[in-house]
């Protein structure tokens, strides 16, 4: 690997809730590796676990020291892509990760600001992909599971290893096959949910670039 070389960390994560698929993790898998030629996208799956899910990105941050990381999670019910503008300093679970953790009422970091503003361009992001005809709009919620945990958590220690980092956390609809038997909730094609992230990708590389 060429660590000189300008790099996006691309995370997803694996199937919960008793699912066997993840839309975040299969479009994850299927982006390109390269962007504009001169970006490298590397791409992990991490575990629906607080704590673990963080470490892992922790880890791959320290490891490849990319110029930006993108988590991708699932929102089902959401219509469209979900560009998330802000990360809450709460863990509140519904339903208990893939661990049965089900934290309530409990701050991520107990001396941690209250939010983290998303660092990659988010209206650009969801521009782009809606030029790619794909719903897309801006979040102020990404939720107090795992998403959101990730998220705050990834803001949290670029911010406190003064790691030169952009952050941003993408929400992803279900797959068709996930929303059968749900009524009318809706749903994307795992090609959609590919080609909005490779567009999100792209605007967050030119940022990266133009730096």
């Amino acid at each position: 690997m060429n660590l000189n070389m300008l790099r996006i960390l691309v995370t997803g994560f694996e199937p919960f809730g008793g699912a066997t698929v993840n839309p975040a993790s299969l479009a994850v898998q299927k982006l390109k590796t390269t962007v504009r030629g001169e970006v490298q996208i590397v791409t992990r799956e991490i575990p629906t676990v607080f704590g673990k899910s963080a470490k892992a990105v922790h880890d791959a941050i320290l490891e490849l020291s990319p110029q930006a990381v993108i988590s991708v999670g699932q929102a089902g019910g959401t219509p469209g892509i979900r560009v998330e503008r802000v990360a809450l300093n709460l863990d509140d679970a519904r339903i208990p990760d893939n661990e049965g953790n089900c934290p309530v009422d409990s701050p991520i970091d107990p001396v941690g600001p209250v939010a983290y503003w998303a660092t990659i361009p988010v209206r650009e992001v969801v521009d782009a992909i809606a030029k790619q005809g794909i719903p897309a709009f801006i979040s102020y919620n990404a939720g107090t599971f795992v998403c959101n945990h990730v998220f705050y958590s990834t803001c949290n220690f670029a911010a406190k290893q003064d790691i030169p980092v952009k952050v941003g956390f993408i929400h992803v609809p279900y797959l068709p096959c996930q929303a059968v038997g749900k009524g009318e909730t809706p749903s994307m094609s795992l090609e959609c949910i590919v080609t909005a992230l490779e567009a999100a990708v792209e605007v967050v590389a030119e940022s990266i670039v133009s730096d």
